[in-house]
């Protein structure tokens, strides 16, 4: 194998490892008894239906897995190293919301850990845009989404605390 195909190799094996460990730590959500749960609970008026919720995801761990990978290969710059922190940063309070909301049923707690996921993403997109701007596209949808279930962990919170 030539240098560009081992390359090319590299390349694909770390954009499906970003991508398998996003749906590792989204699977997680299978460990808690999330129907019944927000079943009774009060919702707000604008909460979407159920299904939503998994097609909106798979699309945005695509993103997320590929914004990842991108920052990995992305080239040489003072902030990359602050950037893929900020990356994983945004990993695990993605990842630790959901046990808290929905294993701890603990709302309040929930909603300081996404505003946590809010700002570090925005701080991230800010940072990303003139440094690469496929992947700053890349997290507007997942911004914009998160920022959505900030308002909808609140809004949980208050009707349900």
């Amino acid at each position: 194998m030539d240098v560009t195909n081992s390359s090319r190799v590299i390349k694909i094996a770390t954009w499906i490892t970003f991508y398998v460990v996003t749906i590792v730590a989204a699977s997680s959500a299978g460990l808690w008894d999330i129907k019944s749960y927000y079943a009774q609970l009060t919702a707000p008026s604008f909460a979407p239906p159920n299904w939503v919720f998994g097609p909106v995801w798979s699309v945005l761990y695509v993103f997320v897995a590929t914004v990842g990978y991108r920052l990995v290969f992305m080239a040489d710059d003072s902030l990359k190293p602050l950037l893929i922190a900020l990356w994983t940063l945004q990993f695990a309070l993605n990842t630790i919301w959901t046990p808290v909301f929905f294993g701890a049923n603990n709302l309040g707690v929930a909603l300081i850990y996404i505003l946590s996921l809010d700002i570090v993403t925005l701080a991230s997109i800010l940072l990303l845009w003139k440094r690469d701007r496929i992947s700053a596209y890349l997290a507007i949808p997942y911004m914009a989404w998160i920022s959505f279930a900030s308002l909808l962990n609140g809004s949980y919170w208050m009707l349900n605390g």
